[in-house]
This record gives C-alpha cells, structure tokens and sequence, in this order.
C-alpha cells in the first residue's frame, strides 16, 4: 500500500534521554483505501486525467501532450510542419527520426500516463459507495472517453502496443514483459469504451445535476460519437462513418463557426464547432502555445520563438482568395527594423533591410488579439465538426464515388474560408476527389494532430511527403512498408524486448 505521510520534525528528548529521537507521529495519510471516499474525490480524479492532455509534466513543463509534442510528431512529420531550430524536431521535419528521438519518448510516456491515470481511477472510483448510478455512470464513461483517446493516438504512432486495463492496476506484474496486442483486439477495446461512454453522456452541461456549472470542455455524447467516427476512418469501415456522422449531425448541437479566424482566438474559449478541446486558463493552467508558435522579432506579439512553424511548401499551396492563407505571420515590419518575408526564388542572399524567414509562423495559436504573457489559454481542438464534415464527405466518396452531398459538404468548409469552391461531381473521379479531399484537409486542420494519420489513411503518406522533402533539398526518405509507425522508443524496447523494432526504420 502506498503511503503519503504528513509528518511533524523530529526534536531531541530532554537530558534524561537525549539519546532517543522521537518517533514521527503521523497525523493524516493518504492511502488507496482512503484516496476514494467522496463524490469530490471521484471529480477531482478526472479532473486530473482531463489535465494531462495538455500539462502532463507540470505547469512550466513545455512538453505537453496536445499543446505541444503531438502536433510535433503528426504534422512535422509530413508536408507542414517546419521548424529552423536544430536537433530531434528538426529530425523530424526532415523525416530522420530514431528510437532514441524525444518527441516520440514523449509521447509513449505521456499516453500511458494518461492511461495510466484512467485506469486507476475506474479502479477505485467504482468502490465509492455514496456515488448514485448517475454519477458512477457519468464519471466512468468520461474516464473510458479519455482512455480511449489515449489508445487511439498510441495505435495511430505505433500500431500494436501494450494493452492496459484497469484489471492490469488492480494486479500489477512488475516483473513482466508483455507481448503487444494485436490491433484488432485494441479497437475492440476502444469500440467498447467509446460505445459505453456514448450511451450515459449527456449532450451538453447546460443545468446539469452533477457539473452545475455547464462545464462546457467536458466530454460530451457527441465527443464520444466523433472518436468512434475516427477509429471507423482509420480502419476504413465508410458505411459506419456515414452512419454515426448522421448520428452526430442529428444531435443538432453544432455547427460551423461563422470565421475561420475567430474560431481559433484565444477569447473563444468555446463555441458549437468545438466538440472536444483542451481547453487552457491564462490564470489557472496555462500553456506555452504562443512562445512556440509566436513569429520571430514581431512588433506585437513580441518575444517569441516560432519553433513550430509551417513551411514555405505548404503554405504557397494555399490560394491568394482563401481565408485561412491569412492565419500566418508571412510578412512584417520586425522589431528590429528589417522587413521580413518569404525567400526571393533564386536570391540566396535577401537586399538591404530584409530578412528571408525560413518558414512562417501560423496565428493559429498565436493570435495579435490574444495574450501577450509568457503563458497563454488557448484552446487546441481535438474534435471539431468541421472534422466530421469532411469524414462524412470522405465516406460518401470511397463508397459512391463523386456525389453532390460529398461536394457540399466540401464546399460549406471552403464557403466559410472564401476559398473557391468545388465543381459539379462530375468533374471529378474517385481518386480526384480523394485527393481534393486530403487537400482540404491540409489547409483546414494544420497543427491539429490530423495530418499524418490522414495521409496514411489515404495512401498518400509516402507520395506527399516525399514530394515535400525533394522540394526543399531533403532526402525523400519515407518508404510507407517501414514508415507507417514509429519505431518503439529505445528505452521502452530495453525494458520489454517483445516490443520488437524490426522493420519500423
């Protein structure tokens, strides 16, 4: 049993026994017996799992899970992501990874902390005797939500990988070495948490008997429904796609936001596109998204380090009409005098007064009408209906080829950036309108955990990628039969040698 003492110092007796400390008296311990007592208690455990989505190392910590290495790893790892700095990110943006590179480490620990958490709870919260049904039932299935999620981020890197329950936390092996499930059986899994969350989440908080203050980030039917839709996408069952998109459409709960820009500022903590976000407090448990994101020598959003950063390739792909070109830091009168902008093609060296930026930093997270201190709150959408939108489009594709509700649902995406919007279906084949699809997909969730995995899913990971890496004088080195996932982190594989790397460099 694990014990959390609070304990008084030890002082010297008197002369008649100074040789005798005192032992410690022991005013309160915290214990597994007695950590899960009280409907309070059972918040505050998923309250703590919610947390580890974006600060799982504590507030200063800049590795965060969905506020900082999981964009590294899904979009620095395909045609978007950039970054000038030196050293594993910059290993990553050129498609050189290893098992020893910090943001995959990060991620394989982070997820299993998250699930980690989760199964605990779901241990102990179940033994709180003064819980109601209704309580018992929302808490577990935002608990499964959130262990689902974790699941599906951990098979999406790595494929197979250590399947852990909470019958696992109940009777630990320390000494074993488990053989990764299969991802079959890991689906199945995750099918049965997300379906049991589905079926006892409410649609909203709005006057809600458990969370009385319409605690609107919680996890929600509809996030449930989404992460189903996801899996379904990645394993390629369209009919289900088209199915729960109708379900979740029919919970008439979202909608797209009226401006692609607003969407993302950081006075929008919430609105009815978001489904699921991580959602940050300035004050309370803040990140660091617009150090990393913020331009370099700005004159307003100032003292930034554009780290993650878009590069020149992807962001040229945009046209001049659309909207979401604009999210970007692509030109300014820096704070130091010089002008900065995009490279001249053919000019190695910029005129007199003007600095070539290597890539540009995005508004996205680093918005000039946001903060300007060191932490921000900025939310980072993990599901939004936009997203469902274009799943739907994609589904309807693969099963009928080009038809008018695929093209609309396209085009209300574009409509809202102003981008021009796409033709009859006629004009398109299976595979044009696949490939307008990941186009789309591209230019609207940058920097939102989507991009690998959707190049994957399409059969455009080696393709796209590739082409991007020759564009800017790397070695086109991504082979899809070893690149699929990334290798198991060196220090998991010395710890568990059935977590074979054969074939994943």
């Amino acid at each position: 049993m694990k014990l959390i003492n609070i304990i008084l110092p030890a002082f010297l007796l008197t002369a008649v026994s100074c040789e005798k400390w005192v032992e410690p008296k022991v005013y309160s311990s915290l214990t597994d017996a007695n950590a899960f007592q009280t409907k309070d208690d059972a918040i505050a455990a998923v309250n703590a799992i919610y947390s580890r989505l974006k600060q799982p190392s504590g507030r200063s910590d800049s590795w965060m899970y969905y506020a900082g290495f999981q964009m590294t790893i899904t979009d620095f790892t395909t045609d978007i992501g950039h970054s000038s700095a030196a050293g594993d990110i910059k290993l990553l943006s050129s498609s050189q990874w290893s098992t020893n590179n910090k943001y995959l480490n990060f991620a394989w620990e982070h997820q299993y902390k998250l699930i980690s958490d989760a199964n605990t709870a779901l241990l102990n919260i179940r033994k709180i005797g003064v819980l109601s049904e209704a309580e018992l039932a929302q808490f577990t299935s935002e608990i499964k939500f959130l262990r689902a999620l974790a699941y599906i981020d951990l098979t999406d890197e790595f494929g197979p990988v250590i399947l852990m329950t909470e019958e696992n936390t109940a009777n630990p092996d320390y000494s074993s070495k488990p053989t990764p499930a299969s991802l079959e059986e890991i689906n199945n899994f995750i099918i049965s948490d997300l379906e049991s969350a589905a079926a006892s989440l409410p649609l909203n908080y709005v006057s809600h008997s458990i969370y009385p203050t319409n605690d609107v980030g919680r996890v929600t039917k509809g996030a449930a429904l989404s992460l189903l839709c996801k899996l379904y996408m990645r394993e390629h069952q369209w009919q289900k796609v088209v199915e729960i998109t109708q379900q979740i459409k029919d919970l008439n709960q979202y909608e797209l936001f009226p401006t692609y820009e607003g969407l993302f500022a950081e006075s929008n903590k919430w609105c009815k596109e978001n489904i699921f976000s991580s959602l940050a407090d300035a004050l309370n448990d803040a990140t660091e998204l617009m150090n990393h994101f913020g331009p370099m020598v700005h004159p307003v959003v100032a003292d930034r380090w554009q780290y993650y950063a878009v590069s020149w390739y992807f962001w040229n792909s945009y046209e001049p009409n659309d909207k979401r070109r604009e999210l970007y830091f692509y030109e300014y009168d820096g704070s130091d005098g010089l002008h900065y902008q995009q490279p001249i093609p053919g000019q190695d060296n910029p005129p007199a007064g003007v600095y070539f930026l290597p890539d540009v930093a995005t508004k996205k997270y680093a918005d000039p009408a946001g903060s300007k201190t060191y932490y921000d709150g900025h939310g980072i959408p993990i599901l939004r209906y936009a997203d469902i939108i274009l799943c739907r489009a994609e589904a309807l594709n693969e099963l009928n080829g080009p038809n008018a509700e695929s093209i609309d649902l396209i085009n209300q995406v574009k409509g809202r950036a102003q981008a021009t919007l796409l033709g009859a279906p006629a004009t398109f084949s299976k595979e044009s309108l696949r490939d307008a699809i990941v186009q789309e997909r591209g230019w609207e969730f940058f920097f939102e955990c989507k991009r690998r995995q959707d190049l994957i899913r399409t059969g455009k990971y080696q393709e796209i990628t590739n082409k991007y890496l020759e564009a800017i004088d790397e070695l086109p080195s991504i082979d899809i039969n070893k690149h699929r996932y990334f290798p198991y982190p060196q220090t998991q594989v010395d710890l568990n040698p059935n977590l074979d790397n054969t074939g994943r460099l």
